[in-house]
């Protein structure tokens, strides 16, 4: 399997992240300010893998930033830059409804999690928004909900009230009670996610009739989850992982000049490729559901 660098363009950072014989050797974030500075360190770490042409791919949930990155990094390393969606599918198969547009980090972040586990699992992102999607035993997207994340909460709260604070989200202090506004805000946005997504949970292993294993990811993973017994396993690279896996699944399939090009097309589209690797951290408490 040859090196890569993949990019995950989020709402807020970019992840970039450097794949070298299917494991993940390195990661920076990066602040979506300034498109230069997160091309240079894409350059840089470019230039770092020890295979020259390695391929480059761009997940995104932020287009405009993303075309505008797209751009500059071709432009530095002279390599073109593939597309999730345009020349990428997510290595996941789907069951929604027909015209669903999902977003590239949710099918991703699947895809990673179905390799790791290969069975039903939920998938949390924890991030400007939180997602909480469901995979089933076969390895199929089933869909989910989303809602505001942690920081998105607390800034809704002070922008819509005329007295609450703006305030940065960060774990409540120990206790039940929030003893000032600012604690009862922490503990209402905190507590809050937390219960969302053990109903959630819940709610979806009621439909599916067997308890999932659950995967956390996100900026605001460990914070929300790291204490919390319902999260078998933090795993925070996670959408990094699921381009990789992706990826594989397009180089797998075009390395098998026997196989009619539409056979290896469709294959690229839907397979289900095994195991990320020990480097995921998603095996962490996979025997506590298996």
């Amino acid at each position: 399997m040859p090196t890569l660098l993949a990019l995950s363009v989020g709402n807020t950072r970019t992840a970039i992240g450097s794949f070298t014989a299917s494991e993940l050797t390195a990661v920076t974030r990066l602040d979506n300010t300034d498109p230069i500075a997160v091309a240079t360190a894409a350059e840089g770490a470019w230039k770092m893998l020890d295979s020259a042409g390695a391929p480059i791919v761009i997940a995104s949930t932020n287009d405009p930033f993303a075309d505008r990155l797209a751009d500059e990094v071709e432009a530095r390393t002279g390599a073109e830059v593939l597309r999730v969606g345009a020349d990428v599918s997510p290595a996941i198969g789907t069951h929604l409804d027909a015209h669903a547009k999902t977003g590239q980090d949710r099918l991703l972040n699947a895809a990673a999690a179905w390799s790791c586990v290969k069975q039903a699992c939920v998938v949390v992102d924890a991030g400007t928004a939180i997602t909480v999607d469901f995979i089933d035993g076969v390895g199929t997207f089933q869909g989910g909900a989303i809602a505001p994340g942690a920081q998105m909460a607390l800034r809704a709260l002070h922008e819509h009230t005329a007295a609450l604070p703006s305030i940065t989200y960060r774990e409540p202090d120990a206790g039940s009670f929030g003893k000032n506004t600012e604690q009862a805000m922490l503990q209402g946005v905190h507590v809050g996610l937390q219960g969302l997504v053990w109903k959630l949970v819940e709610q979806y292993a009621m439909q599916y009739g067997a308890f999932p294993v659950v995967l956390a990811t996100g900026g605001d993973a460990a914070t929300l989850f790291a204490k919390d017994e319902l999260v078998n396993a933090i795993v925070p690279d996670l959408t990094l992982h699921g381009i990789h896996e992706s990826w594989r699944a397009v180089y797998e399939a075009e390395s098998e000049p026997s196989r009619p090009a539409v056979q290896r097309a469709a294959a690229a589209a839907d397979v289900r490729p095994g195991g990320c690797g020990d480097g995921c951290g998603c095996h962490a408490k996979h025997d506590d559901h298996a």
